[in-house]
């Protein structure tokens, strides 16, 4: 059997043992609070980080805090925030999602997600306005340290190419199917998707990928069955 026809289960393994020798591994510690994790996330939605970092500072320039962005002017928001996609659909979101937090739990933190059991902690905030399964599992995995698996772009593209899933799965199916093929530690995960977003920049970009640099490319059902035989023209 060539290697690119190998079970989805082995060749996830195998692509994660790959990764982890081409990228640095790093340590799961939170890159920033809980709640800049999770308003950030969602700022981020087809946003490039350099964009993503702007809205978030410029919108706590201005307003000072959590409570000063909950009951802002909207439209003071929207410019606040217009480096990102979207703003006019996130200004109110984001607002509309401080103040369930502030409702429910009598101030704006999810510090009490620490504490949660997984499936609850996602059930809570995918109820949040503009928290999707995305936003979540990145919040609970990078700031909790709890075995789930996020699935952004990077992550869908390298997974759909390479073979570890099929290509009708979506995304948020993806999110399934990854975590269960992959050792449940947080770290693994973490770095599984770390790994990913770094490779899905470099090498596996949505146009041109750089097949014959990549590491994955003997497991890689695109590399074998379309770059090789001169099916991608366009690439």
């Amino acid at each position: 059997m060539d290697a690119h026809q190998l079970p989805a289960d082995e060749k996830t393994q195998l692509t994660h043992e790959l990764l982890n020798q081409e990228y640095r591994r790093r340590i799961l510690d939170p890159r920033r609070s809980h709640m800049h994790e999770l308003i950030s996330t969602m700022l981020s939605h087809r946003t490039n980080h350099k964009d993503e970092e702007k809205a978030y500072y410029t919108m706590m320039e201005r307003f000072g805090d959590w409570e000063g962005i909950m009951n802002a002017d909207v439209d003071e928001l929207v410019d606040a925030i217009q480096t990102t996609r979207y703003p006019g659909q996130k200004a109110p979101q984001i607002q509309q999602a401080l103040r369930i937090i502030k409702e429910e739990r009598g101030e704006i933190s999810i510090d009490f997600l620490e504490d949660m059991p997984v499936a609850e902690a996602m059930e809570w905030l995918t109820r949040l306005p503009g928290v999707g399964l995305k936003t979540a599992t990145l919040v609970l995995l990078f700031n909790f340290k709890k075995p789930v698996m996020p699935v952004d772009t990077h992550v869908f593209r390298i997974s759909q190419r390479v073979g570890l899933i099929g290509a009708k799965a979506t995304a948020n199916k993806a999110h399934t199917i990854l975590l269960e093929m992959l050792p449940p530690e947080p770290e693994e995960l973490y770095n599984f998707h770390i790994h990913m977003l770094r490779h899905g920049q470099r090498i596996c970009t949505f146009f041109g990928p750089k097949c014959e640099q990549c590491v994955l490319n003997s497991i890689c059902n695109y590399y074998q069955d379309v770059r090789q035989k001169g099916i991608d023209k366009a690439a």
